[in-house]
C-alpha cells in the first residue's frame, strides 16, 4: 500500500467530483478453480485498490458523500479459517491503513443500501465485469441483471477515469518497477530462444521470474512462433530454424501496477533479409509515433501517423502501392496492421478498459462504429495529457486467412500487391512495444534499457 494519506486524498477528490449520493465500490471475491477450497490466484479490483488499497477478498466499500461517511464492509476470519491461514491482521487495523475508521460486517451492507434506496437516494456504481458483481448489484439494489447497464453511473465513471488517468510520481515509480522486471523477462527470453525449445518452456521460465519478483503476471504471456495471431497464447510448438518468436509479456508488482513489453526474436539469432526489412518498417513507424507523443495531441492521430509510416514502408517493399494517404484513409493498410497502436497502462495492463470506450477514450460515435480493424480496435483515442502512461506497439501481421478473403473479394486492388503478398503467407508477425510517460513537453520511455533495433535484438540473443 501507499501511505494512508494517499487514499484519503483520492477519496476526498472523488467525493468532490461526484458531488452527492453514495458511491459503492465492489471488491473482488476468491473464485474456485476445480473445487470450492482450491482457488484461482486472487486479484483485487483495480478501482477498489486505487481508492481503498486493501488487497483482500470479500470486501466492499461505501462512500456516503452527503453524510461524509466512509465505510468498509467485510468480516474478520474465524478460528476455522485461522487454522488454515495462521493469524492475520484484523480488518479494523487494515482499514486504518487506508484511513477508514468505520468497519461493519459484510451482512450489514444490504440493509445499509436498502435504507438509501428507501429514501430515494442515489447509489453510484461502476460497470460490473464479473458475474458475481452483477448478481450482487441485482440483489442489493433490487434490479434485474439485464437492466444493470442502464443504471451505471456515468458521473462516477468519468470521475474515476479523470483521477486514474493521470499517474502520480509514486504510481509512475511503481509502474517503472514492473517494467524493469518485464525487461529482465524479455532478456531471459532472448537467452532461451533457440531451435528445439518449446513456446511453453519459454513462457514458464518468465512466469517464474514474475512470481519471484514479488508479484506475478500482468496478463497471460504471449510467446508464439505464430506472431500473426495477435493474442496467441503459448502452445506446444517447438521453435524451428527460420522462425521468429514474438513475446508479449508483462510483470505486475505486489501493488498490482503493470508492465507490458513486446519483442520479436529470430530463432536463428539473426534476422533474414526479409525479416529485417519488415522489422525496419515497423521500427520506423514506432519511432515516428514516439516522436509525436506530447500533451494535447489526440492518440488517434498518433495511431494514424504510425499507420502512414507503415504503409509507406510497405509500399517501398512492394507489398502496397498507390497513394499512401488514400490507402490509410480507406483502411487498406489494415491488411497488415489490424489493431490499435497502444493503450493506457497502470493498475490494469489495459488500464480502466472495463469502464468503457466511450468514456475513457474520447471516441466519437462514428469512430466506435468504424468497420475498420484498426479503428474499431483502438483502445485510446483522446488528447494526451501529462501524467498519462501508455504503450506504443506497432506491428505487421501476415494473416493467411485474411489475405485469402480480401484477395477473393478483390478488396483494395489499387493499394495491395497481392502477387507479392502471397510470398509472405508463412511469415508470421512482428511487434515492437514499449511504455511511455507523457511529460509536460513530450514523453519519456519507462524502464531500463532493452534493445529495440534489429541489431540490438541480435546482440542479446
Amino acid at each position: 500500500m501507499f501511505k494512508r494519506e494517499v487514499y484519503v486524498k483520492r477519496r476526498q477528490r472523488l467525493k468532490e467530483q461526484v458531488g452527492s449520493g453514495v458511491i459503492l465500490l465492489l471488491g473482488n471475491e476468491e473464485s474456485s478453480m476445480n473445487y470450492k477450497a482450491n482457488h484461482y490466484p486472487f486479484r483485487q479490483d483495480s478501482t477498489f485498490l486505487y481508492y481503498i488499497g486493501l488487497d483482500k477478498p470479500g470486501l466492499n466499500a461505501v462512500i456516503d458523500i452527503d453524510h461524509d461517511k466512509e465505510i468498509l464492509f467485510g468480516d474478520d476470519i474465524g478460528l476455522d479459517e485461522i487454522i488454515w491461514t495462521g493469524p492475520v491482521e484484523s480488518l479494523a487495523d487494515l482499514a486504518m491503513k487506508s484511513g477508514i475508521a468505520d468497519v461493519r460486517p459484510r451482512s450489514d451492507l444490504n440493509a445499509f443500501l436498502d435504507h438509501i434506496l428507501a429514501k430515494k437516494g442515489t447509489i453510484h456504481f461502476l460497470p460490473p465485469y464479473r458475474p458475481e458483481h452483477e448478481q450482487k448489484l441485482s440483489f442489493w439494489l433490487d434490479i434485474p441483471v439485464n437492466t444493470i447497464d442502464d443504471q451505471i453511473s456515468d458521473l462516477l465513471i468519468k470521475s474515476v477515469i479523470t483521477q486514474r488517468s493521470n499517474k502520480s510520481p509514486k504510481e509512475v515509480k511503481e509502474i517503472e518497477k514492473a517494467i524493469d522486471i518485464t525487461v529482465d523477462m524479455q532478456r531471459k527470453v532472448a537467452h532461451l530462444v533457440k531451435e528445439g525449445i518449446s513456446e511453453k518452456a519459454i513462457a514458464g521460465e518468465i512466469h517464474g521470474m514474475a512470481l519471484s519478483a514479488g508479484g506475478g503476471l500482468s496478463f497471460p504471456t504471449i510467446a508464439t512462433v505464430n506472431g500473426q495471431v495477435l493474442h496467441n497464447q503459448p502452445q506446444e510448438n517447438i521453435l524451428q530454424k527460420g522462425q521468429m518468436l514474438l513475446c508479449d509479456c508483462g510483470a505486475e508488482t505486489s501493488m498490482h501496477y503493470a508492465g507490458d513489453l513486446t519483442r520479436t526474436f529470430p530463432v536463428d539469432h539473426s534476422f533474414s533479409h526479409r525479416q529485417r526489412m519488415i522489422y525496419e518498417i515497423i521500427l520506423n513507424a514506432h519511432l515516428a509515433a514516439i516522436e509525436a507523443l506530447r500533451p494535447g495531441i489526440k492518440f488517434k492521430n498518433v495511431h494514424l501517423i504510425a499507420c502512414r509510416k507503415l504503409a509507406q514502408g510497405l509500399k517501398e517493399a512492394g507489398l502496397m502501392k498507390g497513394d499512401v494517404e488514400e490507402a490509410v484513409s480507406k483502411g487498406a493498410h489494415e491488411m497488415f496492421f489490424q489493431c490499435g497502436l497502444g493503450h493506457m497502462l497502470g493498475l490494469d495492463t489495459h488500464d480502466m478498459e472495463n469502464l468503457g470506450k466511450k468514456y475513457l477514450f474520447g471516441y466519437s460515435d462514428q469512430l466506435t462504429k468504424s468497420p475498420q480493424f484498426g479503428m474499431k480496435a483502438l483502445r485510446l483515442g483522446k488528447a494526451l495529457e501529462a501524467g498519462f502512461v501508455l504503450t506504443i506497439e506497432p506491428g505487421v501481421y501476415f494473416i493467411p486467412e485474411l489475405i485469402d478473403r480480401w484477395k477473393a473479394e478483390k478488396n483494395f486492388l489499387d493499394f495491395i500487391n497481392y502477387d507479392e503478398l502471397e510470398k509472405y503467407k508463412d511469415f508470421g508477425g512482428i511487434r515492437i512495444e514499449e511504455d511511455f510517460l507523457i511529460t509536460d513537453t513530450g514523453s519519456r520511455l519507462l524502464g531500463k534499457s532493452l534493445p529495440r533495433t534489429a541489431e540490438g535484438i541480435e546482440s542479446i540473443l
